[in-house]
């Protein structure tokens, strides 16, 4: 057994505690020890990648407890590639963040790192109650990251989200009694190997249990009609807050693929595949309706959180196949998509420093001084978020259209695709016309802004979308394998329940 597989949650949680109990007041600190622990965070999430294909599915039992008794933490594939992506993502973001983002308050930095706690855990964990236990710490801290900085506009857009989210928390909870009154277990390998024998008489509330942890994770998934609080929180919270938060949404995609396509997956007798018959529909729907926000937007940060929401419905749509070539074309895309909007929202967020009063609206107002490198950068982060070529996303949105084909609807799905596609190309050329084509001059007082800092971050994120494009062959390897292993459920259960704790 690895101490290793531990690392991910434990490191930044005692960096959060170091800097906000000992650097609170000294903020050029917190940014060398919040960067240098990111990196550390990355270098060990890059070695469980490796451990994870050299060793298969490989379970950590905190306090040698057995399970299903004791806390476990579970290491595969699908877990470490969302452990690798997380790091990458906040080691951009903090760059960008520290060229002055995260001056506006004193405990971003602390804040950013319980967020890492919580994300990571939720992919480790191995037990329904503490991925409940890790949704709160990673709600919690965004809570305090949505906020940073203040405004009437932030503030209003944090109550929504802290009301939804709350009542999403409840909801957790009744599904987590239900399942567990009914199961007597919330190790998902122990449910994964008891859910197919349940009782007939039982079946109805181990149902409710289960819908309703689906609506909880269509909620942070933003699929609609759960959606409508996405857009005003993630155009009215800071840059980074927002392109960190990417990586949440997939945290709620992530659990739908891990609880409901394994523990009420094909193998779960009565109640295999039931979530099925919904999440197609409604990422069709989630789709046009983050198209047709990104067409109407009034400015580039809600363009930029309409496009997720059409993202959310492009991935959905592949994952709602629950089979081996959707759920890898899925997840192919699942990493495009959260670099290429997390390089939107930093873009945005240069802009609306840029431009003055008049921010990040889409109306012509006097240029920013290096327009000419931002509306670049835009111009590539708008090519990848459409899914045009030569980037990954056009490569992403083929795989998908591939593997829709088994479907009945299948040229109905693509001309959704292709039409929105077109859609959201129409909006993004549209934004770009207004904030950099018919930019006036610029005033003689124009105020000077810092770009290379904060363009490093972007170009991080960049070149990774670079990279995974030309590294698609040996990436759709990977996830082909990841896929398989995801799918193999007695690879899984074996696991966690056998004394030994790793299966090959």
């Amino acid at each position: 057994m690895s101490h290793w597989i531990i690392v991910p949650a434990v490191l930044p949680a005692l960096t959060a505690a170091f800097l906000l109990l000992t650097l609170r007041h000294h903020l050029p600190s917190q940014r060398v020890v919040s960067i240098v622990a990111t990196v550390l965070l990355l270098a060990v999430d890059i070695g469980l990648l490796v451990q994870a294909a050299e060793g298969g599915t490989q379970a950590y039992r905190l306090g040698a407890w057995p399970a299903p008794f004791g806390i476990v933490l579970v290491l595969d594939r699908l877990s470490a590639t969302m452990l690798v992506l997380t790091a990458v993502l906040a080691l951009a973001v903090i760059v960008f963040a520290s060229a002055g983002a995260d001056r506006k308050g004193q405990l971003f930095h602390p804040l950013f790192q319980f967020q890492l706690l919580g994300i990571n855990g939720a992919f480790l964990t191995g037990d329904v109650f503490n991925l409940f236990v890790f949704f709160e710490v990673m709600l919690i801290a965004s809570y305090g990251l949505m906020l940073h900085g203040g405004g009437p506009a932030r503030l209003k857009s944090g109550f929504q989200y802290v009301a939804i989210n709350l009542v999403a928390s409840t909801l957790f909870l009744v599904a987590v009694g239900l399942i567990y009154s009914v199961t007597g277990t919330l190790n998902l390998a122990d449910l994964a190997a008891k859910v197919p024998a349940v009782a007939p008489a039982d079946q109805g509330i181990l149902k409710a249990g289960a819908l309703l942890l689906f609506l909880v994770f269509a909620t942070k998934a933003a699929l609609v009609p759960l959606h409508w609080w996405l857009p005003a929180t993630y155009a009215s919270t800071s840059a980074p807050a927002a392109a960190i938060f990417m990586i949440m949404t997939k945290v709620g995609a992530y659990a739908i693929l891990r609880v409901h396509g394994m523990v009420f997956g094909a193998d779960a007798g009565a109640l295999a595949g039931l979530v099925a018959p919904f999440v197609l529909p409604a990422a069709a729907v989630t789709l046009v309706v983050g198209s047709i926000g990104v067409l109407g937007s009034a400015s580039l940060r809600g363009l930029a959180a309409f496009a997720v929401v059409s993202s959310m419905g492009t991935l959905l749509i592949a994952l709602g196949l629950f089979d081996a070539s959707g759920i890898a074309a899925a997840l192919y895309y699942l990493v495009h998509s959260t670099l290429a909007g997390a390089v939107l929202f930093l873009i945005a967020g240069l802009v609306a420093e840029g431009r003055g009063a008049a921010a990040d609206g889409l109306a012509p107002a006097g240029a920013m001084r290096g327009g000419l490198l931002v509306g670049g950068l835009f111009l590539l982060a708008a090519i990848a978020m459409v899914g045009l070529p030569p980037l990954s996303g056009f490569l992403g949105k083929v795989l998908i259209l591939q593997a829709v084909r088994v479907d009945a609807a299948w040229p109905w799905l693509w001309a959704l695709i292709l039409g929105t596609s077109l859609v959201m190309t129409l909006g993004f050329a549209r934004a770009g016309s207004s904030l950099f084509w018919a930019a006036r001059p610029m005033p003689r007082d124009q105020a000077t802004i810092p770009l290379a800092q904060p363009v490093t971050g972007i170009a991080l994120l960049l070149a990774l979308l670079v990279a995974w494009t030309a590294a698609a062959g040996p990436a759709m390897t990977w996830l082909d394998a990841t896929t398989a292993q995801l799918l193999d459920r007695g690879q899984y259960i074996g696991a966690v329940l056998e004394p030994g704790g790793e299966a090959s």
